[in-house]
């Protein structure tokens, strides 16, 4: 970063605009530090979240379900497969709600070795995001998914060829503005990894996939797991 800075010419008030444009440079330089040390957060301004899945239908499968009145809830167990739209969600329980302005939220639960699954479709690319977690949690309203415990996100070509892979306790992901974050966690930890501190493997962006039409998209915001498989 190159910065022009007045010379010095003996000026009193020429000395405190130096002094105040060294001063803001630290604080900047301080700051991308900081930033840096994030586990996880980029940004894709150009491609996000299949555009027309807040406005489909929510179709589940599942081998029971339960309607809970009191709390305007409906509960499916056994094999649930959920989908709306380019959205996916598998678990062993999904509980779903809806607000009263039609917005429906899901989360979905895993029990023993089972992790839950999440996938949904980047608009305008033939790219996905897909992760594993004990628990999703769904937000329609916001586009919003945050997935808890041994998670792990991952951005396909298609939908078998990853690109990003990114390992945490809790990684959560924006679909509007294709945002990641992800945090460290005790569930992470390993012999390789004694904290559990966030991991990832980022593919370089000149191998991506090609946007379906138009210019090339920027770059997604993983989080942080390593291992695991996408789900069919």
């Amino acid at each position: 970063m190159n910065e022009i800075f007045p010379r010095p010419d003996g000026s009193p008030a020429r000395a405190m605009l130096a002094r105040r444009a060294a001063h803001t440079t630290r604080n900047g330089i301080a700051a991308l530090a900081a930033l840096i040390v994030l586990p996880l957060a980029l940004f894709a301004p150009m491609a996000h979240a299949e555009k027309a899945d807040q406005q489909k239908p929510l179709n589940i499968e599942a081998d029971n379900m339960s309607y809970d009145d009191l709390a305007q809830k409906n509960i499916f167990t056994g094999h649930v497969v959920a989908t709306k739209g380019t959205i996916v969600i598998k678990a062993d329980r999904v509980e779903v709600t809806q607000d009263p302005q039609g917005y429906q939220y899901a989360t979905g639960t895993s029990t023993g070795n089972n992790l839950s699954y999440f996938r949904q479709k980047r608009d305008g690319v033939d790219e996905y995001i897909d992760g594993n977690a004990v628990r999703i949690d769904y937000d329609g309203k916001n586009d919003f998914t945050k997935l808890t415990t041994r998670a792990v996100v991952r951005r396909l070509q298609g939908l078998t060829t990853v690109q990003d892979e990114v390992h945490g306790s809790v990684i959560t992901y924006g679909g509007q503005k294709d945002f990641y974050t992800a945090s460290a966690g005790k569930d992470q930890a390993a012999p390789g990894n004694p904290s559990g501190r966030v991991r990832a493997m980022l593919a370089p962006r000149s191998g991506g996939a090609a946007p379906l039409d138009g210019p090339p998209t920027s770059t997604l915001s993983p989080s942080n797991s390593i291992k695991g498989s996408p789900q069919q």
